[in-house]
């Protein structure tokens, strides 16, 4: 009797939160009440066991082709301007290279000769051929980062706002993409429109956006007073590289905290920032973090973090039309739609607007 009476208030909060309005399914909600209430540890344990069981296999046929991202994919793209800074190619791991692979492409039809957002694709790892990464290089000089809180995270939050891309500003959006761990699951902290929703703790990587509309990734050691020159800012666990270098501790599990295994191979997705202070995204399935830590390196980044894991959670979506026309994720294997961030959704996310007209 007393263990029934002590389960009513778990069960009334499961209800409760059950019969809330979501956009991903039933089993994913239970699996983030649990994680909301207690049993995290539980969660990633049963997820540990799974992927490990699952793990892919070494070797295995070579790819003959890469998924086509950008409007390479329409059919043709206009001259890109060397002049400002572009990215160099990504040098492939793997040779002879596939057509294509770690070359550059327009992510919008529109984009004139120089494009505020770069795509391309290459195999990521020799021993296993058939691996592919999706990478965004993102122009800071043309566009501008936004932070929007989603319905349900973080859960502290004011003004939450509309929890997708206001309709207001789509006519300049060109891309969007994941959050990062929720707050109780990261265990780290928040900054948004210059107030602190969670405490920010030293040594965590993070994402900052100053007043002045500089974008950054650092290690932050300011304390828990980001200071009055901040507008946003989100952590999520230590710096993945720094300094050019791979951080050394990336095959140390507690680091990382008791989310799935750091050497689990798993969707996963990273942000990072090049020598220029220009952002660089990466997305691929059956990564580790140190696999992701080297993909976003090779792609350029100097410091960078890992955001969101499994195929629930990753998402970098780009429009190729104006308006948000023609939504397309970055891989054609990434689960949600790219629909995602055009209506409410429960996790916040980063909207990437272009400066001025285009």
């Amino acid at each position: 009797m007393a263990t029934t009476i002590c389960l009513v208030p778990a069960a009334v909060s499961y209800v409760g939160d059950a019969t809330e309005p979501h956009n991903v399914g039933f089993g994913i909600a239970s699996v983030e009440w649990m994680r909301a209430h207690g049993g995290n540890s539980i969660v990633s344990q049963i997820e540990n066991w799974y992927y490990t069981l699952t793990a892919p296999s070494k070797g295995g046929p070579p790819l003959r082709s890469l998924p086509q991202v950008g409007i390479a994919a329409a059919g043709g793209s206009a001259p890109i301007d060397s002049q400002p800074y572009r990215p160099p190619p990504i040098e492939p791991l793997i040779h002879p290279a596939l057509p294509g692979e770690g070359v550059w492409r327009p992510a919008a039809a529109h984009a004139g000769p120089r494009p505020p957002v770069l795509l391309t694709t290459f195999r990521s790892d020799p021993e296993y051929p058939q691996f592919v990464a999706g990478v965004a290089w993102i122009d800071s000089q043309r566009t501008h980062l936004a932070y929007v809180p989603g319905l349900a995270e973080p859960p502290e939050v004011s003004p939450r706002g509309p929890a997708e891309v206001p309709t207001t500003l789509r006519h300049r959006l060109v891309a969007t993409f994941n959050g990062g761990f929720p707050l109780e699951t990261s265990n780290a902290g928040l900054v948004y429109r210059g107030h602190t929703v969670e405490t920010m703790v030293n040594g965590i990587a993070t994402l900052v956006e100053y007043r002045d509309g500089r974008i950054d990734v650092v290690r932050w050691e300011h304390g828990a007073n980001p200071g009055p020159r901040v507008w946003f800012a989100k952590q999520n666990l230590p710096p993945i590289i720094y300094a050019g270098r791979l951080n050394p501790n990336l095959s140390d599990g507690p680091e990382w905290g008791t989310t799935v295994n750091n050497a689990v191979r798993v969707w996963r997705s990273g942000i990072g920032i090049d020598r220029h202070g220009n952002l660089i995204y990466a997305v691929a399935n059956y990564q580790t973090v140190g696999s992701l830590a080297e993909i976003l390196k090779r792609a350029g980044a100097v410091r960078a973090l890992e955001l969101d894991i499994n195929e629930d959670w990753v998402s970098f979506i780009t429009y190729r039309r104006r308006g948000a026309g023609d939504p397309s994720n970055l891989l054609p294997e990434i689960f949600r739609p790219a629909s995602r961030y055009l209506t409410p959704d429960e996790r916040d996310f980063f909207a990437v607007y272009v400066k001025g007209e285009w």
